[in-house]
């Protein structure tokens, strides 16, 4: 569980990167959950989009994502999402400390 200090700090990271994971009339495809797992455990902080032809709302990807990823949603924001998860063999993010 991440603080709301080391969320803030995670969603300044996320403002200038580009969102590389889309989801449309297809939904949640086992596809979609790899392509994530792998970006996560490359880049540990990634931007997703749901898109308008999709039958799910953001909120409902972003939390089933980051169910089965073990990952933290940082924010969500319209149609885009923003998730997290720590690369414990090699971190690239460090967060700042909870008090």
């Amino acid at each position: 569980m991440i603080t709301s200090k080391q969320r803030a700090y995670l969603r300044s990271l996320a403002n200038p990167i580009d969102t590389i994971i889309m989801v449309g009339k297809g939904g949640l495809t086992d596809a979609i959950i790899k392509q994530t797992d792998d970006a996560l455990t490359k880049r540990e902080l990634i931007k997703g989009k749901v898109l308008e032809t999709a039958y799910t709302t953001p909120k409902e990807v972003a939390n089933e994502i980051a169910e089965k990823l073990g990952a933290e949603v940082v924010q969500i924001i319209g149609t885009k999402f923003v998730l997290y998860r720590r690369n414990e063999d090699e971190p690239q993010i460090v967060l700042p400390r909870a008090k």
